[in-house]
This record gives structure tokens, sequence and C-alpha cells, in this order.
């Protein structure tokens, strides 16, 4: 039963995992390139839920509604996203055009990222804060097992929202748009896609999707801190990797994969150990599998 219950809270860690390597997936596959400010949104969104909703001393501490905090964080998100896409994309690319490929986006999110932490620990400090929600139990017992609520809520909201990116990508004018821009950004425009319209979808998109995984892992951990962003999001490169690079679905199933592997590391070895196994199932993957375990969408020119 110890074993059962282990595998069970690998794979409601692994639900939070899935929703990153989603949205990391989304700009690398999309944009070509890794979007380091992810794990700055995931925390942002935390963050300002936390703030919000804790009356208190700190800033911005106005004891709101949880719900109405969380909207809020998410907001925040949003906007912060737009401003990423036009400093890491959009002037990158109006600049230096083809020379944004890969670096100069790359760099510019990393750029982000610190600022995002430093301006999140100059507000409140970087000593962990408790994230309470009004309720006291967020667990659920299933024939002796136990399973979070919030990781549930993660794992259903992360594949139903891939099932409909997938529709979308599929079946619409904005996903032929979105595949378009993958394939050639040049040739679209040349075509008549208004990339500048559609790339902000992107970067949205990418900011709602860490936006809930953020809230929904500081609601499982009942924990925030402007850095909490750092050590998940390096977890869920790992699981977009063993994915396939692209593939969203091989996303969710590489971070259910990694939250698996991670737990069961933890509770077998103990904490002290619990990279070793995931980036040695990666690399192993790599060498046996590079494409991942479920094939990934060409990286640049033609990837679709």
């Amino acid at each position: 039963m110890q074993l059962l219950q282990q595998i069970v809270n690998g794979l409601m860690l692994g639900g939070i995992l899935a929703f990153v390597a989603v949205a990391f997936t989304l700009t690398i596959g999309m944009l070509n390139f890794l979007n380091f400010t992810i794990p700055a949104l995931f925390m942002l969104a935390a963050m300002v839920t936390w703030a919000l909703s804790t009356a208190g001393p700190h800033i911005f501490g106005l004891g709101w509604h949880w719900t109405y905090a969380a909207m809020a964080g998410i907001a925040v998100v949003i906007l912060a996203s737009l401003l990423i896409e036009r400093f890491t994309y959009r002037y990158m690319k109006a600049r230096f055009g083809d020379a944004t490929e890969h670096a100069l986006p790359l760099v510019s999110s990393l750029g982000f990222l610190i600022v995002f932490e430093h301006m999140a620990m100059a507000l409140w400090s970087s000593d962990p804060q408790r994230f309470e929600l009004p309720f006291k139990d967020t667990t659920l017992e299933i024939g002796g097992l136990i399973f979070g609520i919030p990781h549930l809520l993660s794992l259903t909201t992360a594949i139903v929202l891939v099932a409909l990116l997938t529709a979308i990508l599929e079946r619409t004018r904005l996903g032929r748009a979105l595949r378009s821009i993958a394939e050639n950004p040049n040739a679209a425009t040349l075509m008549g896609v208004e990339v500048q319209r559609i790339v902000p979808v992107v970067f949205v998109i990418t900011g709602v999707l860490s936006a809930l995984a953020g809230i929904l892992y500081a609601a499982s951990y009942g924990t925030v801190t402007p850095f909490m962003g750092d050590a998940i999001a390096t977890d869920a490169i790992a699981g977009m990797v063993l994915g396939g690079l692209g593939n969203i679905w091989g996303a969710i199933a590489g971070g259910l994969l990694v939250g698996l592997v991670k737990v069961l590391a933890i509770s077998t070895f103990g904490s002290e150990i619990e990279k070793i196994p995931v980036w040695g199932l990666l690399l192993l993957i790599l060498v046996i599998r590079p494409q991942g375990l479920f094939g990934h969408n060409k990286i640049g020119k033609g990837k679709f």
C-alpha cells in the first residue's frame, strides 16, 4: 500500500510538471526558443495570489477572497507575458531579424526571469511564505489512497487544455496561422498571416498555463517563495524532452513520468539524490531514443 501511495504521489506531482512542460513545449514548438521566463510566471502567479489573499503588513496584503486573488494573479501573468513577448520576440525580431534564432530571445527571457525573481524578493523577501486556503482539507481518500485535489485538478485541466489546443491547431484558422508561423515566420507574413497579432496568443497561452500551475502548486504544498519556479522548471524541461520536443501530448506523459521517478527516488533513496534518477533517465532516453518517447516535431525550419 505504501508503494502504491508513492506512485499516486508521483503522478500527482507529475500533473503539475505536465502543465509547465506543455508551456515550455508551446514556445519551443511554435517559436523555436526555450522560454526561460516560464518559471518566473509560475512564481509570479502564486506570489501575487498569496499576497492579495493574505491580510498582513507586507505589500499588497489586502485579504481578498482567494478566488479573486487567483484571477488577479493570472491577469498579472498575462500582462507580464505580453511584456515579455514585446521584448523577447517582437523587438528582437524587428531589430535583428533571423539573428534572433535562437540565442537572443533565450538570453532576454533569462534576463526577465532574473528581474522578476528579484523584484518578488524585494517586495516580499526571500523567506518561504505560508499559502493558506480557507478550507483545511485539500485531499481526497479513495480506497485507502490519498489524492491531492489541486494535483488532480491540475492534471485534469492540463489534459483538457491540451485536447483543446490540439483541436485548435488542427481545425481552426488560428491553428493554421500558428503552424505557419512555426514553419517559417517570414513566409507566413508574405502569405498574409499577421504574425505580430498571432505570436502574442502563444505567450498568453503559455502565461495562463504557467499561472494555473503555480497557483495549484502553491495550493498543494502551502508555500510560496520567489524562487519556487526554478526547481519545477528543470523537472518540467526534463519531462518535455522525455516526451518529445514540440509534442504537447508527449509533454504530459513526460511530466507524469518525471514526477513518478522523482517521488519514487526520494522515497527509496532520500531527497539528496532526487535529481540523479530523473536526469539519468533523461540521458539514457536521449542516447537510446533522441527524439523522445513519443517523437518530436523538428525544431527549426520545416518542423511541421
